[in-house]
């Protein structure tokens, strides 16, 4: 109780906080678009947010609620044009400076969160002053209905979430070109300068053969041997790109095994432990395969690094890598490009990558692939809470009656002018009552049989979707 009443002496004091900073703020929104002083509106913008931000904080450390930051994402830096200057609407500029402010107001100007805040810190004060009864008499119910005001306000609206998935998508997508653009590159510097040398010298080989078959027979032999031993190189340097494209042993066998094979080719002592019940995908494993052949070799190249063990593990539908050497330490995704394209590979699966490297080694890396294995991979779903599975066996074992017999059988009934009422209650209504009432009986049915069904697939979309029939519509 004492702690309750902590929290609500907190929120009050708040508010000697918000009435000044309510004035100040409000007197450079009048000026901003009154009097034209457009350059105090982001700042006035920043010192609601950071008020509305630590208010999220104090609901959340108060009452549990969590509320999210709503805000839409700030626009991208400005890109020069290939002349070099910078566009802003018709307008061309040397510097970025005048085009950032001009993105940065519209951006601030045009998130339904800023009006939000604005009207949050306008009517907040009051809002508290109104609930002291009920902090007095009722302290956690006042606290309850306090953070639900603060979520009517202050929680993310369906358009910011929307725009920042698509801009996370957008990042993704980039990220995911980026790697795409660097495979190619990797894939055509490779074949220029191995495989297509070593065709080019053996047709040299070939054309010193014609020349030499019927004068030097002993020569063309010996360069005909050159022209063989050339050819097997160049095969053996096609496999080399093949794997590096996408190995077959990956293909064939799966991520276990092609980890299994790398840590046989690898210079280093590797130890391989993966537990994982079903294969993920395929892009998921040549991205998973990739990272881990490029953390070993950067181990063995320059950490130095004699001995390292690699880890997969599925953590329900998270797919889990851990890499540790016992290399030099050091490692700085800054420093390398090793690294940052491990990071491009896994943003394409919003995977994430942590790094513990202390000078001295040993090297950690951990990376983490979210909702990447499948439902069955990860021992089942977790299932719907007992109250929703009562709802739901209730809804399924009443629905039929109000559908059928107080409903469509009953509007037979009456359609047809038959006179028996049995147990239909509609029927022994007064006239006018009875058409309504058997409508209604029938859309309270179809009501019930549509929550039956949405409660689960709500619950877990992907399990519905993967088990759900026209003859099951629900998950068992």
């Amino acid at each position: 109780m004492l702690r309750r009443f902590g929290h609500i002496a907190w929120l009050l004091a708040f508010t000697l906080v918000q009435l000044p900073m309510m004035l100040v703020t409000g007197l450079m929104l009048l000026l901003s678009f009154a009097l034209g002083m457009v350059f105090l509106f982001s700042p006035q913008v920043g010192m609601v947010r950071r008020l509305a931000e630590f208010n999220r904080r104090l609901v959340r450390r108060q009452t549990g609620i969590d509320i999210a930051s709503p805000y839409l994402p700030a626009p991208a830096p400005p890109v020069p044009q290939p002349d070099g200057m910078y566009r802003s609407e018709r307008t061309l500029y040397k510097t970025p400076r005048v085009p950032a402010w001009n993105n940065r107001w519209k951006w601030l100007v045009s998130d339904p969160a800023t009006w939000r805040d604005e009207l949050w810190l306008l009517l907040d004060p009051p809002v508290k002053i109104a609930l002291v009864p009920l902090f007095v008499l009722l302290p956690a119910r006042g606290l309850r209905l306090y953070g639900l005001w603060s979520e009517l306000l202050l929680a993310p609206t369906a358009a910011s979430r929307l725009a920042g998935q698509v801009t996370h998508l957008r990042r993704t997508r980039n990220l995911a070109a980026d790697s795409q653009a660097a495979e190619m590159r990797r894939i055509e510097r490779d074949l220029h300068d191995g495989t297509q040398a070593r065709i080019v010298a053996i047709g040299m080989t070939l054309g010193a053969v014609e020349q030499l078959v019927e004068d030097d027979p002993k020569a063309a032999k010996a360069l005909l041997a050159k022209a063989r031993d050339a050819s097997s190189e160049t095969l053996t340097e096609l496999r080399r790109v093949i794997r590096g494209i996408h190995p077959p042993v990956l293909a064939e066998r799966g991520l276990a095994d092609a980890i299994r094979a790398l840590a046989m080719d690898s210079v280093m002592r590797v130890t391989v432990d993966v537990e994982l019940e079903h294969r993920p995908e395929s892009p998921v494993e040549a991205a998973v395969y990739f990272a881990v052949s490029e953390l070993l070799s950067n181990a063995a190249r320059h950490g130095d690094a004699r001995t390292a063990s690699v880890d997969i593990s599925g953590n329900g539908p998270d797919l889990r890598v851990t890499v540790t050497d016992d290399g030099l330490g050091g490692a700085d995704p800054a420093k390398g490009s090793g690294l940052a394209g491990i990071e491009r590979r896994l943003a394409a699966f919003d995977g994430v990558l942590a790094l513990n490297s202390p000078p001295g080694g040993p090297t950690t890396v951990t990376m983490l692939l979210p909702n990447v294995l499948p439902c069955h991979s990860a021992g089942g779903t977790r299932g719907m809470p007992r109250w929703k599975t009562v709802t739901v066996i209730l809804l399924w074992g009443t629905a039929w009656c109000p559908t059928f017999p107080q409903g469509i059988v009953a509007g037979v009934f009456k359609a047809f002018g038959i006179e028996e009422k049995a147990w239909f209650l509609p029927l022994y209504l007064p006239e006018p009552w009875q058409w309504p009432v058997i409508v209604a009986m029938t859309l309270i049915g179809l009501l019930m049989h549509i929550m039956a069904i949405r409660i689960p697939a709500t619950h877990d979309p992907d399990r519905y979707m993967e088990e759900a029939s026209v003859l099951k519509p629900w998950c068992s």
